[in-house]
Order: C-alpha cells, then structure tokens, then sequence
C-alpha cells in the first residue's frame, strides 16, 4: 500500500487536523536538522582532511603532482559504500542508539571520502556552488512536500536514472570519454533534483504510517535524512563538475 497521499482517519476534522500537522512539521524538522548536522559534520572531515597535515598525509601521498591515495585513503574511500549498506539493510535490526552512531560515523567517513574535491577545486567555488546546491535543494524539497501529485512514477524514472549513470561511469572507467561524462554530469543533476522532490515526498508519507510507534519511526527519520543527505551530496558533486573553478 503507498502511504504517500494517505491520511490518518481524525485529520477529517478541523480540530484533530491541528495536531497531526504539529506531529508532521516536528518529524520533518527532525528530519532536516539530522540532515543538516550530517552534512555540516561532513564538511568538518572534508576540510580537515584536506587541510590538516597529519591526517592529510595519512589519508593521500602528496609526492605527485597530482594527489593519489595511501592505503587508508582507499579505505576510507569504499567504507561509506559499506556503511549505507549496512545502514539500510539492517537498521529494522539495530537499536536506534546503533544507527544514530552508524549514520553520524557515515558522515564524518563520507567528509573524508570527499577530502580530495579540495586538490582539484578552488575553495571559493566549492563554497559557491554548496550554496547553489542548498537553493536547488531547498526549493526541490519544498515542492515535494507540499505538492498533491504523486510523485512515486517521477521517482522510479530517476532511480532508474541513477543506475544508468552507476553503468555508463563503469564504462567510462575503460573509455575515459569527456562526452559520456558531460552526459554523466547532466543526467546526474536531473536525477538527483528529482530524487530530492520525491524522497521528501516519500518522507512525509511515512510520517503517516510510523506515527506512535516511538523508536521506529525514529530509525526511520534517521533514514529519511539519510536519502536527503545523499540527494544533496551528490548533487553538489555533479553541479561542482559543471561550475566549479579548478585549481592550476
């Protein structure tokens, strides 16, 4: 059953109606604040790991002229692939005091992860477009939760999206095309500004399902962030490519 559009029986009355929007703008504002600290976490590790030498050198060999990874910066590299797994298979399992830690462990490991964008791109430009990100993101959002249209179709032609452009940067591995990565960049930006629309969407319609049932609902607003955490990055990632300023 999709819960999206669903209602609870008392919001047909005006007085209980209050109620149950105060229930659903707290969930959300839980939601957006987890998100939000996760992603300030994440650039705390990103810019110290570009910036403070002892873990700057533990995490990259510096002797090139372009950066290149130590052991533990491949490590690091892969373990926030590791970690969403584990988070999403397994949080149904996991106490809420075990994901919380798993989903702030992933942030500060994904910072790291991103530590590098600071060798290729100027600061300037990565600040530039984090607020560009926060202004598509935020208006993305905002549509997703108060539009009435279903958005679960749009949702699955993005996803789908998503897997087309796990497969063509696979392939561009071997080809190393600057065409299909253009391409890349752009289905990548669409994706995800869809994607933010319907995940928030997706969010509020759990409110209704998962409302009263106390740590569940809370495993489950950690997850919410989750997916609007990695909407966000990964559309700062692709509209960097178009926007930022490289470094010499």
């Amino acid at each position: 059953m999709d819960y999206r559009n669903q209602q609870p029986m008392w919001s047909s009355t005006r007085e209980s109606a209050a109620p149950v929007d105060a229930g659903l703008r707290a969930y959300m504002l839980n939601v957006y604040n987890l998100m939000a600290s996760a992603l300030a976490l994440t650039g705390i590790t990103a810019y110290a790991g570009a910036n403070w030498e002892p873990l700057r050198n533990a995490l990259f060999n510096l002797d090139g002229i372009h950066p290149g990874l130590t052991g533990l910066g491949w490590l690091v590299m892969f373990a926030p692939l590791v970690m969403v797994m584990v988070l999403g298979a397994g949080i149904n399992r996991m106490s809420l005091a075990a994901a919380q830690a798993t989903f702030w462990a992933y942030a500060g490991v994904m910072g790291l992860s991103l530590s590098s964008l600071f060798f290729v791109y100027t600061g300037e430009s990565i600040t530039r477009v984090f607020f560009i990100t926060a202004i598509v993101f935020g208006s993305m959002s905002m549509w997703g939760y108060t539009t009435r249209r279903d958005l679960t179709g749009m949702g699955h032609f993005m996803m789908m999206g998503v897997f087309g452009i796990i497969i063509a940067s696979l392939v561009n591995l071997f080809l190393h095309s600057s065409g299909l990565q253009f391409a890349v960049s752009v289905i990548g930006v669409v994706a995800f500004t869809g994607l933010t629309a319907y995940d928030t969407q997706k969010i509020k319609g759990m409110y209704y399902q998962l409302a009263g049932s106390g740590d569940m609902a809370a495993k489950f607003a950690i997850m919410g962030a989750l997916n609007l955490y990695l909407d966000f990055i990964n559309l700062f990632i692709y509209l960097l490519r178009f926007m930022g300023d490289r470094r010499n």
